[in-house]
């Protein structure tokens, strides 16, 4: 059954892709030319080998089959993936600019409508405003994935926030926590990648840190040595884990072990109580979105149970919905990853939506919602309006 229903994806997906590209070969290809030229016959050999690779990031990354084949796919596939979202989108939005300007040429000469057309002694007006949208919208695109490559790239910024816990003691006003997540590690983002991230936040001194999920697309003995920088993880009370849906598609108690080999402490539906608060952690709420089998989903009463309830309380969740429970369980602060901050601009409207907050800070009755943008990327490895950070974040008492 899942074999059929792979096929049907597949299939899906790739009517699609390539019903889409036959639209950017239209619109670049063909009204860009005239009639038997040689360029139409390039485009649609250049756009079906991209589609091709588009296709092959699509399935085959993250997959079982070699890192090689992998990043031989998925390097140009997913670039070309973000570079076409970009294309298709600035054509689109022409489209009315072209309809406007060829109109008016046809309505321009009315009077004239019983004399002969003259001669043409160059290319005609269609070829001419489709040549000046197709270049326009390629730059835009071009300039746009190429920005976008370089942030999704590029070590994760610091960011300082401050987060004000009313139940918290005096005594830990200051206590710093270092929330990073979504670091997707894979057979094209490595151990390059996780030593830089692990150095920025060693960097910030934290007191603690806390994973919040979608460490690495990929399972956990296929990405050992991308994941073996995280041993280097320095900070005072210890450096804290959950799982995210990238986790429990490939087995969260794999990567579970994994991080407790690297030092690590993994917070399966479960707590811990450190100096100033407890620290409580539940696996992601893909489990029961998806009905995953053999997977466990989050339990937050299992996590709470037996604790004491003046004690203040912070919530490791990946998904931020799951702090519509958060809210009935007395928890100070939920945080959260997932949502990427949007990633690549303007999806950040539709991952609104999906999560209800898509960054930064939030309150929800007497509790608060930290989303982090992440440290990575998923799918193409752009960003574009949603800047990676590690959030360097400050406890502040506002006891009397």
């Amino acid at each position: 059954m899942d074999f059929f229903w792979f096929i049907v994806r597949f299939l899906a997906v790739t009517v699609g892709f390539a019903a889409l590209h036959g639209y950017l070969w239209w619109r670049l290809c063909r009204d860009t030319t005239e009639p038997g030229s040689r360029w139409r016959i390039i485009g649609a050999v250049v756009l079906a080998v991209l589609a091709l690779f588009g296709l092959g990031a699509r399935f085959f990354v993250p997959s079982d089959l070699s890192s090689g084949f992998q990043r031989f796919f998925g390097w140009p596939g997913l670039i070309w993936f973000g570079t076409f979202m970009y294309l298709f989108g600035f054509l689109l939005l022409a489209e009315p600019l072209r309809w406007w300007l060829l109109r008016r040429r046809a309505e321009a000469r009315p009077e004239f409508e019983d004399e002969p057309e003259p001669e043409p002694t160059g290319p005609s007006r269609r070829v001419v405003v489709s040549r000046a949208i197709g270049l326009s919208a390629g730059a835009l695109a071009a300039a746009t994935a190429g920005y976008g490559l370089v942030e999704g790239l590029r070590t994760p910024r610091l960011k300082d926030v401050e987060v004000p816990l009313a139940r918290l003691d005096r005594a830990f006003d200051g206590y710093r926590i270092a929330v990073v997540g979504d670091t997707h590690l894979s057979a094209l983002i490595g151990a390059d990648h996780c030593r830089r991230v692990v150095e920025q936040i060693n960097r910030s001194r934290p007191d603690l840190i806390a994973f919040v999920g979608d460490l690495a697309s990929g399972e956990a003995d296929d990405l050992r040595e991308a994941s073996e920088p995280l041993a280097d993880l320095r900070s005072r009370h210890g450096a804290f884990f959950v799982s995210g849906n990238a986790e429990h598609y490939v087995g969260a108690d794999a990567w579970y072990e994994r991080v407790a080999e690297l030092g690590m402490v993994p917070l399966p539906n479960t707590r811990v109580e450190l100096p100033g608060f407890d620290l409580a952690g539940v696996n992601d709420l893909i489990v029961e979105q998806r009905g995953i089998e053999g997977e466990t989903g989050p339990d937050l009463e299992a996590a709470l149970d037996g604790r004491d309830p003046d004690r203040p309380l912070i919530l490791m969740a990946h998904q931020p919905p799951m702090i519509d429970r958060a809210v009935d369980h007395g928890v100070d602060l939920q945080l959260s990853g997932h949502t990427h901050g949007g990633q690549m601009f303007p999806v950040h409207i539709a991952g609104k939506i999906r999560s209800g907050r898509l960054s930064g800070l939030g309150s929800y009755g007497d509790s608060q919602l930290y989303v982090t943008n992440g440290a990575g990327t998923n799918g193409p490895p752009m960003r574009v309006g949603a800047n990676a950070d590690i959030t360097v974040m400050t406890l502040r008492s506002t006891r009397s």
